[in-house]
């Protein structure tokens, strides 16, 4: 599971998916794919990508109002998985 599979995943559905980062910070990418960590206050030292690949449990908000679920990183593979990327348009030539 990489980042843009979950990108693509909270502009499809509109959810946030929250996961921790290594040094206590949180990830929140929102319903427009752009992930950030709300209490950075410098230059990180760190990759969302790296990070990513370390965590074992996110937290899935809907836009609606519906409570968040916790998933584990399984379930959270699995979800990205089902939703898959957008067709890609096709070139027709009608000779």
């Amino acid at each position: 599971m990489k980042l843009a599979d979950l990108r693509r995943l909270t502009i499809r559905k509109q959810l946030k998916i929250h996961f921790k980062l290594r040094n206590g910070m949180e990830c929140v990418i929102n319903e427009h794919g752009v992930a950030q960590a709300p209490a950075l206050q410098s230059v990180p030292d760190f990759n969302f990508e790296t990070e990513l690949a370390e965590a074992g449990e996110f937290l899935v908000e809907p836009a609606a109002p519906a409570p968040p679920r916790k998933l584990s990183r399984l379930e959270m593979m699995a979800m990205a998985d089902a939703s898959p990327a957008a067709a890609m348009p096709h070139d027709h030539d009608d000779d």
